[in-house]
């Protein structure tokens, strides 16, 4: 199974009863393991949780905290790229070149790189020097 094979089929199975909008997101971390994950919404917005959150909250909680390759899935017109704070998530646990492929449902994709999607990302550096 490619990693959108596995964004593709966690995306099946997103809460989403308010906006009707599944996304689907994998990200193989550095073992080469897979993480999926799908958006789960609420009703008290906006304490939902993105796709690509809930792929990296599973990676993380199996035990590894890089990232070597991201997919994203919708059913949209174009590629969706991930929200702003999914792009500082990756940016956190992934490096600048780390492949991201973007796909719609219809067959459409992007291929990027976290460093594209997050250019002059926030980072450890900007901490040094605080005490």
């Amino acid at each position: 199974m490619t990693l959108l094979d596995a964004a593709r089929e966690v995306r099946e199975r997103a809460y989403v009863p308010y906006s009707k909008f599944k996304v689907g997101a994998a990200v193989r971390g550095a073992s080469g393991r897979v993480y999926a994950g799908c958006n789960v919404e609420n009703v008290a917005y906006p304490e939902g949780t993105c796709a690509e959150a809930g792929a990296i909250a599973l990676m993380v909680a199996s035990g590894e905290t890089e990232l070597v390759e991201v997919a994203v899935i919708a059913d949209s017109p174009t590629p969706v790229p991930p929200c702003g704070g999914c792009r500082q998530k990756l940016a956190e646990f992934g490096r600048a070149d780390t492949p991201v492929l973007l796909a719609t449902v219809r067959g459409a994709e992007l291929a990027t790189t976290i460093g594209e999607l997050l250019p002059g990302r926030f980072d450890i550096s900007h901490l040094s020097g605080t005490e």
